[in-house]
């Protein structure tokens, strides 16, 4: 922002001894420090609420972009229905023949045990 070097902060601090004299220049400095951190921690709220601000309009972009799927509004439509009876209804592409043998025929909790080796 400001290209303040070395040599002008010098310059700039001579000036000022010589200006306001050495009993007042520590109670000069303490207050410039004091308004230069208010000045710092307003820029950074500052700061945060933009890149807030940022984030929220780009979470709007993402919903307002996942909104416009069909699947996503017909998903949506079924759970603010009646929870329950979406879980009951199965999907569209589901069919009893497309589970593989082993799960139709049986549940998967069963276990085969031998009791021949006891």
């Amino acid at each position: 922002m400001f290209d303040i070097g070395f040599w002008e902060i010098i310059f700039i601090m001579v000036i000022t001894l010589l200006v306001v004299g050495p009993e007042r220049l520590p109670k000069i400095a303490r207050t410039a420090g004091l308004w230069v951190g208010k000045m710092r921690g307003f820029v950074s709220s500052v700061k945060a609420d933009i890149d807030q601000e940022l984030a929220a309009d780009e979470l709007k972009k993402v919903l307002a972009k996942q909104a416009a799927v069909p699947e996503v509004e017909e998903l949506i439509d079924k759970v603010s229905g009646d929870p329950l009876a979406a879980m009951e209804s199965k999907p569209p592409n589901f069919s009893e023949n497309s589970l593989p043998a082993e799960q139709s025929e049986k549940p998967a909790d069963t276990q085969v045990t031998d009791d021949t080796s006891k």
